[in-house]
Parts: structure tokens; sequence; C-alpha cells
């Protein structure tokens, strides 16, 4: 796979669950419809919006499988294996049937804070085993260290099956940095919905949205806009939907886009401890939002 592959808008998939927490797979097989013909390019399964955090390994692999049957090849497919023990990450590469996947996209080191050589090595070590082209994934309000524009030039230049990274920095010093120096063939990727429009004036490739799983079909057109150069068509459709992609962070995610898939009858509005459902004061806004654009 290139980075072409993964041009446009990819989704970070939520995991629908039902009332008791178990796996809702029906809702998950109506996501994948809902958003194939919402005309995104393509999806990732089991991302942080997934809440893979608090799914165990089976569950993990009953859905890596599931969607790649819904899917039935119509869409190229990502999967979401990352981790803080860089071992036990490129275990899981062999471990799991990836099966009808396309690319891993794999987060950086969380908690254990390494230097950027430890970052570096990290990735040059997954590199190395991957069965698939790897998307790295830059998310320093998550993980608690950024991997900074020499490190991700560097990964790129020397791990030539690294495609692309998700930058989710929210830093345009560093985007532009990295757009500056990476190889022409290391795509660039948004990882935040409400800057995707001035990450592709800047050369991105593309997003991997959240919002997008509740609303394909307007941030998909808006995606291909940009890519396309037309940012006079794209900016009524990003400020059609940056005041909803504010709320969905407002009380974490994926509870805020939970929340308005629920009102579109899309999945239930169930997450799993310890991220909890929108409060009522949020919903109540949430709501009304949803109506505007109805």
């Amino acid at each position: 796979m290139t980075k072409q592959t993964f041009t446009g808008t990819g989704v970070a998939i939520v995991t629908p669950f039902q009332q008791n927490g178990d796996i809702d797979f029906p809702a998950l097989k109506k996501l994948v419809q809902y958003l194939t013909d919402g005309q995104v390019e393509y999806l990732v399964v089991l991302g942080t919006t997934g809440e893979t955090a608090t799914l165990n390994k089976e569950e993990k692999q009953k859905i890596f499988s599931y969607v790649a049957e819904v899917n039935a090849g119509k869409l190229p497919l990502v999967a979401g294996i990352g981790g803080n023990d860089t071992k036990e990450t490129i275990h899981s590469f062999s471990s799991f049937n990836l099966e009808g996947y396309d690319a891993i996209l794999s987060v950086s080191p969380y908690y254990n804070k390494p230097s950027q050589e430890g970052l570096y090595r990290h990735y040059k070590a997954l590199s190395e085993a991957s069965p698939l082209s790897l998307i790295m994934y830059n998310v320093p309000g998550r993980t608690g260290m950024n991997v900074s524009a020499e490190t991700t030039v560097r990964i790129a230049e020397d791990c030539k099956n690294i495609i692309a990274t998700k930058e989710a920095s929210g830093n345009f010093d560093q985007i532009m940095q990295i757009m500056k120096y990476k190889p022409k063939d290391f795509g660039m990727i948004s990882g935040d919905d409400g800057i995707t429009l001035p990450m592709i004036a800047l050369g991105a490739q593309g997003v991997i949205s959240v919002v997008a799983n509740a609303y394909p079909e307007i941030f998909s057109k808006m995606v291909r806009h940009c890519l396309a150069g037309d940012f006079a068509a794209a900016r009524p459709l990003h400020y059609m939907l940056v005041d909803i992609i504010n709320t969905l962070f407002a009380e974490g995610s994926p509870s805020g886009v939970k929340a308005y898939m629920n009102e579109m009858g899309i999945c239930g509005n169930h997450v799993r401890l310890p991220v909890v459902p929108v409060s009522d004061k949020l919903l109540d806004k949430i709501k009304a939002l949803k109506a505007a654009i109805a």
C-alpha cells in the first residue's frame, strides 16, 4: 500500500455497545454500511475512538473479522494496533488475523514518556516486524509525549513501510516542519477534524475523522473540495460542522459522537467505563446542533 490509498476521509469508527456493555454487532454492521453510503474513502477499526483500551483481545479479533466481513473489500481497512510495550505490539501484529486489512495505525507509546530516540527505535522495530504498511500516530494530548517533527522525518526517511503519520499535535509549526522536510512519498494525515481544512491547505492528504462517524457525507465532501483546491466550496461545510466538532470532545470521546449517532438511530449511546455518556446539558446542545442541519 502507498499513501495514495489513504487519501481523503478515513473514519476512526466507534465500537457500538448494547446497554449491558456487550458489543452490538448489528449496529456495527449498520455503521459500516452508513459510512460506505456516505462515500468515505477508508475505515480505521479499533483506533482510540473505538474504545480499544476497554476491549479484550478476543473482542478485538471479533471486531476486526466482523468489519472485514461486512466491508467485503469495498473500502480499504486500517487496523488500530498500538501500545506502550514495543515487544507486545509486535507480537500483536502476528497474533491477530488481519485478513482483509490494508495497513496498521499504531499510536506512539503512551504513559512511558520515552525520549525521541526511544520513539524512533519503537517505530523502527515496528517497521521491521509489520506484515502491512504502517501509519504512525502522534497524539500527545493522550500519550503524554510528542513525536517531534525531527523524529517524524527521521522515521519517514529510515522506515519505508511507514507510509504516513496521523498528526494530532495541533501544532502548526510542527506540521509545517514535517511537511517541508518529509520524503515526498510520506503522507500527512490530519488527526483533528477541526483543523483538517487548513492542514490540507498546507499539504495534508486528508483526515482520520471522528465526526465522520455521524456526518460522513458532509465531511468527506468537504475534504474532497479541499483536496481539489476548492476552499471556497469547502468552507461552508467546514463551518457547518465546526460547532458539532467542538461538542464531540467537550466531555470526552467517543461520548460526544455516540450521542449524535444515537439521535440519528445509528447506534446506542452506550460506552464502557471509565468513559461515561455526555451530561444532560451537553446532550441538549447536541440535539439542538443536530436539528439545525437535519
